[in-house]
């Protein structure tokens, strides 16, 4: 039985939450909120850590170590992996306000266990048959869930004013699990070599049994965080979230796309050993995660469409480097710029999530304007612009799983990354097209939608 099915008491529990209140938030909601926030960073990160294992692991995957696959299946194992993650973050997003934010981190914490032990026996076995070794390996999808119950949870907790600030470091906290993951490949890969595989997910091992030690020791469950499934489906019937949706699996579709498949990259299209391929993988992933938050600082000063334009025609020329440099077999000039296509990847994220509550607040002040109820029409716009958020994350969760089977096909019809990326560039040049025609060329708009556009862009300033 859901706490929501039975009572919501306990010295866990907190039932008087008003974070709006100036002074309820001084003096006693701002110290268990943060609380609650850096307890919710350490378990996020060790989830997209694991999320993340097998973008790491299968740099140890060689005929050495006793695996003959050929580049197309390892890239098919981690999108997989990326598929699973993409698709739970959908109901981990309903999962706090149904269980409570402590309860549900408790057990997705927990939950973890599971694909690292199973990662533990994986690695070492090889003989595995190769859709039981999928299907064990794709459980490592758990992770990525725990970004959406993360966010959804925080963001009840802060206020308004504060919920950037928050939500941005929940999600840069948890993204550069992806680059730390990498560095513990990296480190066991130069002690141990290829043979010492199993130590990535052990070395996680007593690391997620102090998230959920202090989950259970530091935060809290909020009784007035509810169910909102109306909001949902609210959210998936309105033009913004499908629009939206594209421009987030630009960008961080991308970011986890490109941070799985890096490493596969350099190995497949250069040759390089898994030590030296490790050596550079987490360089993206890294300066991704922790460039995210100034994207959306430069939404807020210069708005948040047109810092996503001119990100996505940034990405398209960056991709067009990276093009050009695989096929002149220029190793360093790859790197290069596919490491300043991360860094973009990474400031689109801040631009674009910024945009999603703009946009959901300048719709309210339209339907405002037009005679609707204050205090309804807010708090309508808000509840699907906060499930909005969480779904749009998943949407942009499969795009790393599109471009990793993109990768899979590309290397599999022709041997080379180059025809993957050229399909990403026309992708990009998509998204700037959407940016433009919809959020920022205004006059070709409805009279609403224009004046929606453009208190958009005010808000988002």
């Amino acid at each position: 039985m859901t706490p929501e099915a039975g009572t919501r008491t306990g010295k866990h529990w907190i039932s008087d939450w008003d974070p709006e209140n100036d002074r309820f938030w001084n003096t006693t909601g701002r110290p268990i909120a943060k609380r609650n926030l850096w307890a919710s960073i350490f378990s996020e990160h060790i989830g997209f850590s694991v999320w993340s294992f097998w973008s790491v692991l299968a740099l140890f995957m060689t005929p050495a170590a006793g695996f003959d696959w050929a580049p197309e299946q390892k890239f098919l194992l981690v999108s997989i992996v990326s598929l699973v993650g993409a698709v739970l973050r959908i109901p981990y997003t309903l999962a706090v306000p149904m269980f409570g934010g402590r309860n549900w981190t408790i057990i997705s914490s927990i939950t973890l266990l599971v694909p690292t032990l199973l990662a533990i026996y994986l690695i070492q076995h090889p003989e595995t048959p190769y859709w039981v070794f999928v299907a064990l390996a794709a459980t490592a999808g758990v992770g990525g869930g725990n970004f959406s119950s993360s966010m959804a949870n925080i963001n009840f907790f802060f206020p308004e004013k504060e919920k950037g600030w928050a939500l941005g470091m929940n999600a840069g906290g948890g993204n550069i699990g992806v680059a730390t993951v990498q560095l513990v490949g990296l480190a066991i890969i130069a002690v141990f070599t290829v043979e010492g595989g199993a130590l990535v997910p052990l070395f996680y091992v007593p690391f997620i049994l102090l998230a959920i030690w202090v989950a259970f020791r530091s935060m809290n469950n909020l009784t007035s965080a509810k169910p909102d499934i109306s909001a949902q489906l609210a959210a998936t019937k309105d033009r913004h979230f499908w629009m939206m949706s594209v421009l987030y699996i630009g960008t961080f579709g991308s970011f986890i796309g490109f941070g799985f498949a890096f490493g596969l990259l350099l190995q497949n299209q250069f040759g390089l050993q898994p030590l030296q391929a490790a050596m550079v993988t987490f360089l993206g992933p890294a300066i991704g995660s922790l460039i995210r938050p100034i994207g959306g600082k430069m939404a807020d000063r210069f708005g948040g469409a047109r810092v996503t334009l001119l990100n996505f025609l940034a990405m398209v020329a960056g991709t067009g480097v990276v093009i050009f440099s695989i096929n002149a077999d220029n190793l360093a000039l790859f790197v290069s710029a596919f490491i300043v296509v991360f860094v973009l990847t990474g400031i689109g994220n801040g631009s674009t999530y910024k945009m999603i509550p703009s946009i959901y607040a300048a719709k309210a002040q339209n339907a405002i304007a037009e005679g609707a109820p204050r205090e309804e029409t807010l708090a309508f716009n808000k509840r699907v612009s906060s499930s909005m958020l969480g779904l749009i994350g998943a949407m942009g969760a499969l795009g790393g799983v599109g471009i990793n089977l993109v990768f899979r096909e590309s290397f599999a019809s022709t041997g080379s990354a180059a025809p993957g990326f050229i399909a990403f560039l026309v992708y990009y040049l998509v998204c700037a097209a959407l940016t433009y025609l919809v959020y920022m060329r205004t006059p070709a708009l409805t009279a609403t939608t224009t004046q929606a556009a453009t208190t958009t862009e005010t808000a988002a300033r």
